[in-house]
């Protein structure tokens, strides 16, 4: 397999927060919900955008989001991937800044 870029920008708000949990090796992991919405200029007109997409977040990043409030926006970053059981791409959470 080659190595190809798996990377993605969005900016988005805190829809949704679960708990903070811990994995089996003790490392904070926290689930969200994200939330985008936005409009764009495509083949001359303005389109709405709109996108939820679950995230995940591990580490000091899980223990920062977990402070965060529902609706706050921010610009994330990181990878897409699927869980085992492959049903919904998620976003991995790498990076959080705020948004200005």
């Amino acid at each position: 397999m080659s190595e190809a870029a798996n990377s993605c920008v969005l900016t988005a708000c805190i829809a949704e927060l679960e708990s903070l949990r811990y994995t089996p090796a003790g490392i904070p992991a926290l689930n969200l919900k994200l939330e985008h919405a936005s409009s764009i200029q495509e083949a001359g007109q303005e389109q709405q955008v709109k996108a939820a997409m679950k995230a995940k977040a591990f580490g000091t990043l899980a223990e920062r989001l977990a402070g965060q409030a529902v609706g706050s926006t921010w610009k994330f970053s990181g990878y897409l991937a699927s869980p085992r059981n492959g049903k919904q791409v998620y976003l991995h959470i790498q990076n959080i800044s705020a948004d200005h």
